[in-house]
């Protein structure tokens, strides 16, 4: 017998294993579910995005790449961001091998063990596992779910409990906004507010910009302030300085449809940018050189893209909320951004199993908020990037599971 135990580090060990792919296994082998469960739209990435990976290919673009990403993408981001936001120069951008990426690299250069980070909650749980996989402590401020002044539910951040948790022994603040599972999205006038805070106390604000571009009342929003209506959500790099303690971290995933490429990017003050390449070489040594063709193509081509996918989702997320919320016992809010409805259901305290008996009893998969921290346990997180039709099999789906379990 071996002399030590054959076991993986503590913080590895303390990290719980996705709650979604639990669910998702048990409807391994069954003909009949529709998978709702997965933050992925059902289109296929767009063709003009795979031809150019394809011509990459076939001119045998198989090689090796700069750890900071290929400078005709590095430049092609910085007028994308410029566009959307502040003069961006490219030695502000560093190409990664997927948000997911970007989000442990800025983890991997800025947090320790014993570090103070804290999060917005619910929130997509990779977000507070990296940090905590370097051995940070996570401080969790949680949305509050409730209803607006026009009585409908709403999340909503608690700004003076926020301020009150970003202590000066705080590291980082962890903000994903849109917000995945909830939708929630935060206003110009709440981030500057948390971004003056943080400078004050030296605080890192790292910023998940995933879902930037899917948001639904960017237009009402800048109305009402008098502002000129952007193509996005607010984001901290509106307000941000050159060199301040502001990093972004983003991705190709949701906007242009490419889940699968895995291929994302940093926006991060120019002196940090060489230490997250020499993280980046430790990681991966550099993103595929014809998987950044294709992210040249989108990042270049694809306004038209996201133009039609918003409006698509907007018509699917109008069409689901109101669904669910004509359904007995089911609360929801009209999500302002992201790709999710996240519902409550009256009564139900175990997310997990609930969604397993919906796979078993009724082939809808649905995501458990449990999987989003315990601030998420009694809801259920839908993904709404699919057609019309899918969505009312769905709540039919839905129906019937609610009426097996009554």
């Amino acid at each position: 017998m071996p002399a030590y135990p054959v076991e993986a580090h503590g913080n590895v060990r303390a990290i719980a294993s996705s709650l979604i792919r639990e669910v998702a296994n048990a409807g391994l082998g069954k003909r009949d579910v529709l998978p709702f469960w997965f933050g992925e739209p059902d289109e296929v990435t767009p063709t003009f995005i795979r031809a150019a990976a394809q011509a990459a290919l076939d001119a045998g673009d198989t090689f090796y790449t700069h750890n900071y990403g290929m400078p005709a993408l590095r430049e092609a981001l910085a007028t994308y961001v410029t566009s959307l936001h502040r003069p961006v120069p490219a030695d502000e951008i560093v190409v990664t091998n997927s948000g997911m990426s970007a989000l442990m690299l800025i983890s991997q250069a800025l947090v320790g063990a014993g570090d103070r980070v804290v999060a917005v909650t619910p929130l997509w749980p990779n977000i507070t596992s990296a940090p905590k996989l370097l051995g940070a402590q996570i401080v969790r401020v949680a949305l509050r779910f409730d209803r607006s002044g026009s009585g409908q539910w709403a999340w909503r951040l608690d700004l003076d409990e926020l301020l009150s948790a970003l202590t000066p022994q705080t590291r980082a603040l962890y903000l994903n906004s849109p917000n995945n599972p909830t939708g929630w999205t935060i206003d110009a006038d709440t981030q500057r507010a948390v971004l003056e805070h943080c400078r004050r106390l030296g605080i890192w604000v790292l910023a998940d910009d995933a879902y930037e571009r899917l948001h639904y009342e960017t237009e009402a929003l800048e109305q009402r302030r008098g502002a000129r209506p952007r193509p996005c959500a607010p984001s901290f790099l509106d307000l941000a300085e050159r060199d301040e303690r502001v990093v972004a971290a983003n991705t190709f995933s949701k906007s242009w449809l490419m889940t699968g490429w895995r291929l994302g990017w940093l926006v991060a003050p120019q002196a940090l940018v060489p230490e997250i390449a020499k993280l980046i070489e430790f990681n991966t040594s550099c993103a595929p050189g014809f998987v950044q063709r294709a992210g040249l193509a989108a990042v270049t081509q694809g306004e038209p893209i996201i133009k039609r996918t918003v409006e698509r989702f907007r018509r699917a997320r109008d069409y689901l909320v109101q669904e669910l919320c004509s359904i007995d016992g089911i609360e929801a809010a009209l999500p302002p951004g992201a790709m999710y409805a996240f519902f409550r259901v009256k009564g139900m305290n175990d997310s997990l199993a609930f969604c397993k008996r919906m796979v078993t009893d009724a082939g809808l998969g649905l995501a458990p908020g449990a999987a989003f921290g315990d601030e998420g346990e009694g809801f259920i997180r839908w993904c709404f990037a699919s057609d019309e039709t899918r969505l009312a099999d769905g709540v039919a789906r839905l129906r019937q599971g609610l009426a097996s379990m009554r």
